[in-house]
């Protein structure tokens, strides 16, 4: 019944989402004979080489309806943003009820039985569609936006994405990459399942041992510093994986879409790191550990906590 009432509502909200994308594209189209008028004036003001209080109270009106048109344009994409948020949010609802019932579908069969290139793509799909943190002027990026850490006091929901620190069969210890499942307030302990072998390796982890991941990703050109910087050490998703590794960055991304350019950690380089590697921005989180770690083996790192 609850996967019904999902159905529904997605059904509604992309509606109005498709009203908002109409309406996005109107309001352009009623302010593009203003921002004509306005290149039309500059064009004038150039060809008499003088700015009369005739063409400067003109511009004033001009600018000032510009910027209103602008604002109006903004408030119906953030309403169609939210919408889309709103959507994701039920999407995800509607697959971890399923995950519970037992039911799949073939976008998105159990992982136990998905084959590791279709989980790589998932994965690479999840990262891509991470949303942008777009905040009005003056607003700061919030916790779990790019490199910004959870408050203290936060709790992953059940289906986020988070670096759990798991004991592996050989007994290393290593951060892989899980889903949650539930938390308890009376133990501070996640249930998490390891996203390559969901519903076969449960693990209950103590929240020191769980990192949240980011939720939006920081745009450089506005949040700069909502990123991880150069040099920075942190804990990466290494590509065509799902375990994190040590690494640094070599270089944060320029633009909202960009890669972070990052150095893993590998001891079979003269000076210990890999050639740069591009890794998206959300499998990222500070490392919460300091020095270098072990060595590669087969399979993965054999990380010595320091």
């Amino acid at each position: 019944m609850a996967l019904v009432s999902a159905d529904s509502r997605i059904a509604e909200l992309l509606t109005e989402l498709h009203q908002l994308i109409k309406q996005t594209q109107e309001e352009r189209s009623r302010s593009e004979h203003n921002l004509v008028n306005i290149q039309k004036t500059h064009e004038r003001m150039q060809t008499e080489n003088k700015i009369s209080p005739y063409y400067r109270t003109k511009l004033r009106g001009l600018y000032t309806t510009a910027k209103a048109d602008a604002e109006a344009e903004c408030n119906i994409l953030r309403k169609a943003l939210d919408k889309i948020a709103e959507i994701k949010s039920l999407l995800e609802e509607r697959r971890i009820a399923a995950k519970i019932a037992g039911l799949y579908n073939d976008s998105e069969p159990p992982r136990k039985t998905m084959r590791r290139g279709v989980l790589m793509t998932l994965l690479q799909q999840s990262a891509m569609t991470l949303p942008l943190w777009i905040g009005k002027p003056g607003d700061k990026p919030p916790p779990l936006c790019g490199a910004i850490p959870a408050s203290g006091d936060y709790v992953a929901k059940p289906g986020d994405k988070v670096a759990a620190r798991v004991k592996a069969v050989d007994g290393d210890e290593q951060w892989i990459l899980a889903e949650v499942v539930s938390y308890s307030h009376a133990t501070n302990k996640y249930e998490v399942d390891d996203i390559d072998e969901e519903g076969k390796e449960r693990h209950t982890l103590s929240r020191r041992r769980i990192i949240p991941l980011p939720q939006w990703k920081a745009n450089p050109e506005t949040d700069p510093e909502a990123l991880f910087q150069k040099e920075q050490l942190v804990l990466a998703l290494y590509p065509q994986t799902t375990c994190f590794y040590r690494a640094l960055i070599h270089t944060p991304p320029q633009r909202p879409q960009d890669d972070y350019s990052v150095l893993f950690e590998d001891t079979s380089y003269a000076d210990g790191y890999s050639p740069p590697l591009n890794v998206a921005q959300r499998p990222f989180c500070p490392s919460p550990y300091q020095g270098r770690l072990g060595n590669w083996r087969a399979g993965g790192r054999e990380d010595s906590f320091i």
